[in-house]
């Protein structure tokens, strides 16, 4: 027994794993498959916009009007101060040329309500041609 040392019987009966265990390995399936099931749709989602054609440079001028928004809240009409209650009317008569335009510029300070409620009246007049104005300080937005 001098010889002889002593080794636990669970260190003497270890044998190679000859299985390997398939459950993690379903798991990680199901998870990667549950996460492509709802990612496909987001991905394949389109929203349908009707963007303007281009038009030949020989085409009828367009009458442009155009709506300021103060930071105010004061509205313009080709620069001359309208009242809210006023807007309707102009944007009907405005209609009545098929060549119109209407390009609405907002100063940065107005509140987004006021430009709302603006943008509400415009579309409650059904007008289509449509153009906002000024949105160029917003092309570097992340840039600081």
């Amino acid at each position: 027994m001098r010889g002889r040392s002593f080794t636990p019987a669970y260190v003497q009966d270890q044998q190679p794993l000859m299985s390997l265990n398939m459950t993690p390995l379903i798991d990680v399936l199901l998870v990667l498959i549950v996460m492509m099931i709802l990612a496909v749709p987001i991905m394949t989602h389109k929203v349908p916009i009707d963007l303007p054609q281009a038009r030949p440079a020989a085409s009828d001028p367009r009458i442009v009007h155009r709506i300021d928004l103060a930071a105010d809240g004061h509205l313009a009409w080709d620069g001359v101060a309208i009242a809210d209650a006023a807007l309707p009317g102009k944007l009907a008569a405005m209609q009545r040329d098929p060549n119109y335009e209407l390009h609405v510029a907002a100063d940065a300070a107005a509140r987004y309500e006021r430009f709302d409620q603006t943008l509400a009246t415009i579309k409650l007049a059904g007008v289509t041609r449509l153009g906002f104005m000024g949105n160029e300080r917003f092309a570097r937005f992340d840039a600081r």
